[in-house]
């Protein structure tokens, strides 16, 4: 909770990687809040307060998962409302003239967002969230110490400044307001 709270803030994209992780934390350990927190809450340095917080937090994000049928796979609805708050930004940036950068980084990164769609990737998701599920991947595979190809680090390099962008501009856009126009 008190991680995720700091992303949001800082980083929607890097918010967005972390709560995925917390639904496959929470899978990992059964949907179970007892063996949660005995096995992994209890090891982090914070007061017996914090703890609490924290039990409740995975607690309510438990009962959203079994709520929402997405125990097994699949993300929570409020992290689906923020991948398409995302998207719907990367719409009106790409649409508009006023941000050449970004359109430059979409263009880079268009041929590894083809590339992972012919591999097999959803082809119903959006590119936003093609872009996230390569970096989320990569994550996964750097957490198991498995390889990661040289193009894949290249790839991922040019997505994680064009995701990194977007995460900028809805930053700005939420504390001053773009200009589309």
């Amino acid at each position: 909770m008190f991680i995720a709270q700091q992303l949001r803030q800082r980083n929607i994209a890097e918010y967005l990687l972390y709560m995925w992780q917390v639904e496959d934390t929470i899978r990992a350990f059964g949907c179970s809040l007892p063996r949660l927190r005995r096995e992994y809450i209890d090891r982090f340095d914070y007061s017996d307060e914090q703890k609490e917080e924290e039990a409740d937090w995975f607690g309510n994000l438990i009962k959203m998962m079994n709520e929402e049928g997405c125990r097994e796979q699949g993300h929570l609805q409020i992290n689906k409302v923020t991948l398409q708050m995302l998207s719907e930004l990367h719409a009106q940036l790409i649409a508009s003239p006023k941000f050449p950068f970004y359109n430059t980084a979409y263009y880079k990164v268009l041929p590894f967002i083809v590339e992972l769609r012919n591999r097999g990737a959803n082809k119903e998701e959006g590119e936003v969230e093609t872009c996230l599920n390569l970096l989320y991947g990569v994550m996964m595979l750097r957490l198991q110490q498995k390889e990661v190809t040289p193009n894949t680090e290249h790839a991922v390099k040019e997505v994680s400044t064009f995701i990194g962008m977007l995460a900028d501009y809805y930053k700005k856009d939420k504390e001053e307001g773009l200009k589309f126009e």
